[in-house]
C-alpha cells in the first residue's frame, strides 16, 4: 500500500470518526470494531498498511461500506451530484453519433489473483460509453475495451465481477496506476511498480491473502503490459 493511499484511509477514518456521536474516540471505536486501539491509532498515523478484515471491521462498526474508505479527502465535501436518469438500451437500440460501443471480454478472467489463460469474447457483448467520457479520460475508442475482473486479490476496490475499462495504447508504467497484464500467460489486473535494474513489483489491495511479488528483471521480462485500467463498475 503506498503511503498515498495511506494518507485517504487515515483522513476517511478520522472524518467517520468525528462525524459519528459515540465512536469519535479511539477507546470507544476499538471497542465496538474489535480492532486494536493501537492499531487504529497506527492507521490514523499513516504508520501501517490496513488489513482486509480490520478495514472492514472499522467500516461495520460506523456504518461505512469498504469503499468509503478509498475516495480521496483532497476532493470537494460534496457528497454527490445528481448527473441524469437511466437511458435504458439494449442490442436493437442504434448508437448515437455520440456515442462509442467498447467490447464486453465477459469470459476474459483479467483474474485478480493467480490468473488465468481463458480469452474468450462472450457473444460479441458490448459497453456503451459516451465519447465524451472517454475523450475527457484521454482514452481513444479504437483502443479501449472491457472486461470482467475474477476473483478478490484487489478486494475492496476492485470486487469479483467487476468491469474495468482498459486503455490498451497506455503500457508504459507509472508506478501505482492500475493494470492488466499478460504475466507469462496469465491474465491478471493488478498495481504496478518499477524496481531498479528492470525490476518490477506487482501489488494487490488485498495483501492480507495477495502480498506483494517482486520480480527480477529476468521475470519480469515475462509480464507483458496489456493496458491501464481507466475505469471500473460494480453492481452489487
Amino acid at each position: 500500500m503506498d503511503m498515498h493511499l495511506r494518507k485517504v484511509i487515515a483522513r476517511q477514518l478520522d472524518r467517520a470518526m468525528r462525524e459519528h456521536k459515540t465512536l469519535n474516540s479511539q477507546s470507544n471505536l476499538a471497542k465496538k470494531s474489535g480492532v486494536g486501539q493501537t492499531t487504529i491509532g497506527r492507521i490514523l498515523r499513516q504508520e501501517v498498511d490496513v488489513r482486509t478484515d480490520n478495514l472492514k471491521a472499522l467500516g461495520d462498526a460506523l456504518g461505512k461500506p469498504p469503499h468509503y474508505f478509498f475516495y480521496d479527502a483532497d476532493l470537494p465535501a460534496k457528497e454527490a451530484e445528481w448527473v441524469g436518469d437511466f437511458d435504458p438500451w439494449d442490442d436493437e437500440t442504434p448508437v448515437s453519433d455520440d456515442e462509442v460501443e467498447l467490447p464486453l471480454f465477459k469470459e476474459v478472467e483479467l483474474a485478480a489473483g493467480v490468473g488465468t489463460q481463458v480469452v474468450a469474447e462472450n457473444n460479441g457483448n458490448k459497453l456503451r460509453f459516451a465519447k465524451r467520457t472517454l475523450s475527457n479520460a484521454g482514452v481513444d475508442p479504437s483502443a479501449a475495451a472491457c472486461a470482467r475482473v475474477a476473483g478478490r486479490s484487489m478486494e475492496p476496490v476492485l470486487f469479483d465481477g467487476t468491469t474495468v475499462g482498459v486503455d490498451t495504447s497506455k503500457t508504459a508504467i507509472k508506478d501505482g496506476d492500475m493494470y492488466a497484464i499478460d504475466h507469462d500467460g496469465m491474465l491478471r489486473i493488478k498495481l504496478l511498480y518499477r524496481l531498479p535494474g528492470n525490476c518490477l513489483k506487482i501489488v494487490s489491495y488485498n495483501k492480507d491473502e495477495w502480498p506483494d511479488e517482486h520480480l527480477s528483471a529476468e521475470d519480469a521480462c515475462k509480464v507483458r503490459v496489456i493496458g491501464r485500467v481507466f475505469w471500473w463498475s460494480t453492481l452489487r
